[in-house]
């Protein structure tokens, strides 16, 4: 199970003056509007201004860590190495200096993870969709986290290795990714008109939550979650996923695992990037089905004929139902949720032979209960039955139990920021990892590594290496973690990427060459 929630620990001196503003949780006001008492836009720090205190941090030379890379994949990693210099002159790799009982809200253990592992260059791409720095990076905002919960909005860098730096600075808990704007967002004041600055693009995002399924999961609540409740977000993938490639026509869509109890999709395809409000707003309410709030009545009541992307994710869901709901949820246990259930259905006759029934056998399951709904209703118990009635109510009722209960709101506007991948959950440790939908049923959220698991797994590694005196080239940091599929997966992701976009803006230019 996931480490229970920890404080974030306040630096003394702090890394922010202290008028600067103070939220207690970013993702808290999507809207950013004005209430009273409060101000809707957060101001950035520069990174050229001197904070008032620093994080605490290794003892490393940023000259040290950001040499000149070149653009060999190999050397990804190689500007996030900490090396010290012998008495001879050449360089060797310093080992962590942290106590054994270091915990990942520690500023050490959080400074040495974006120094050795956190993918920055990767990260650059997908954002910049291209190798050479662009606008679509340039103009991206950036919110920031601190370590004593102060928040930056609008920051912006024209490089990946300008982010690295300010990170590596700043050494933020968590950091978000926002919109591109139409301008630099630093200079957003120095702007004569403020409708020059606006946001133009950003990727679709989707959320799903495991808190939105409490009503009817059975297993857990709140924060918590385990391996039962984990398949309600593998049915929201694979649903959603299918709708937007089958349906939307988009390619490039990643899955990111929360960190803790969720996933959210980025779908990068430009064609996405550049929907206006209205346009999300439109294709958020197509995927949204199940609809009220935990005390409403039917969640679920669809026209017929069913539209075929309900259709199809009524086959997607069928096995689902039958396996993760009535076997493994049991919903329907106890007279009170048996109830639940009762209401769901179209005839009252029906009702009263079925409550008769259950009533007679306590503790029956709801495998059983189920499947007391067509056997008492072919036994004629209600002469006025609509076959078809009962069919769609079925059909409803699964619905509502499997379907996607989404967090709209993310998905309608292009102003929303969300978690970046690869960050560090605060409340848990572990990483905010790309979720492969080709093996999307062995992903096991409760094994994503923590960040001071992995911190371990190079100590160990490097531990056996130098035992056995290797001559052969050493890995990159990453690659001695069990992080390594992961970022893998991410840079195979960012790479298919790059070339829709190349060959995309290698067309365009022969357009215009055209006479």
């Amino acid at each position: 199970m996931p480490h229970s929630t920890a404080s974030e620990p306040v630096l003394s001196g702090g890394l922010v003056e202290e008028d600067s503003i103070i939220l207690d949780a970013p993702g808290q006001v999507p809207d950013y509007t004005k209430e009273e008492g409060k101000i809707d836009m957060y101001d950035s720090v520069s990174p050229s201004e001197d904070s008032a205190g620093e994080a605490p941090r290794m003892d490393v030379k940023l000259e040290d860590i950001f040499n000149d890379v070149d653009d060999d994949e190999d050397d990804e990693f190689s500007g996030s190495r900490v090396s010290n210099t012998n008495s001879e002159g050449s360089p060797q790799e310093a080992p962590f200096q942290f106590a054994p009982s270091a915990k990942y809200t520690d500023p050490e253990v959080m400074l040495a993870f974006y120094q050795r592992l956190f993918p920055f260059r990767y990260l650059f791409q997908w954002l910049n969709h291209s190798m050479k720095p662009s606008n679509d990076f340039g103009h991206r905002e950036f919110a920031f986290t601190l370590q004593n919960d102060a928040y930056l909005r609008y920051q912006s860098f024209a490089t990946g290795d300008l982010l690295r730096k300010d990170i590596l600075r700043l050494n933020p808990s968590r950091f978000e990714v926002g919109p591109v704007y139409t301008a630099n967002p630093r200079d957003r004041k120095t702007l004569r008109k403020s409708t020059a600055f606006r946001p133009m693009a950003k990727e679709l995002v989707f959320d799903i939550d495991l808190t939105d399924y409490d009503e009817i999961r059975t297993c857990c609540n709140k924060a918590n979650i385990c391996h039962k409740c984990w398949s309600f977000v593998t049915m929201a993938i694979k649903v959603v996923d299918a709708a937007l490639r089958e349906d939307f026509g988009f390619q490039h869509i990643m899955w990111v695992y929360s960190g803790r109890r969720g996933a959210h999709a980025w779908i990068s395809d430009k064609r996405a990037r550049n929907m206006d409000d209205q346009k999300r707003k439109a294709l958020a309410g197509y995927l949204e089905v199940v609809k009220g709030g935990a005390q409403s009545g039917k969640k679920v009541n669809m026209k017929r004929p069913l539209h075929p992307h309900l259709v199809r994710s009524l086959d997607i869901l069928k096995e689902h139902f039958q396996r993760d709901i009535l076997e493994d949820q049991d919903p329907w246990a106890t007279p009170e949720k048996a109830e639940r259930l009762l209401q769901l259905l179209p005839d009252k006759l029906l009702n009263d032979s079925l409550r008769k029934k259950w009533d007679a056998a306590p503790g029956r399951s709801s495998v059983s209960k189920w499947a007391d709904i067509d056997a008492i209703a072919k036994t004629g118990a209600s002469k006025a039955l609509d076959g078809r009635a009962l069919l769609e109510a079925k059909q409803d009722i699964v619905l509502e139990y499997t379907y996607p209960r989404l967090d709209v709101e993310v998905s309608k506007k292009q102003i929303h920021l969300l978690k970046s991948p690869f960050v560090i959950h605060p409340g848990t440790g572990r990483v905010c990892v790309p979720i492969d939908t080709k093996r999307l049923t062995e992903f096991d959220p409760l094994g994503v590594p923590t960040v001071t698991e992995l911190l371990g797994e190079i100590d160990a590694f490097d531990g056996q290496a130098k035992k056995e005196e290797s001559h052969v080239k050493k890995p990159q940091d990453y690659e001695k973690t069990s992080l390594r599929p992961y970022v893998d997966y991410f840079k195979i992701y960012v790479a298919g990427l790059l070339r829709e976009e190349k060959g995309a803006k290698r067309g365009r230019e022969e357009d215009a060459m055209e006479f």
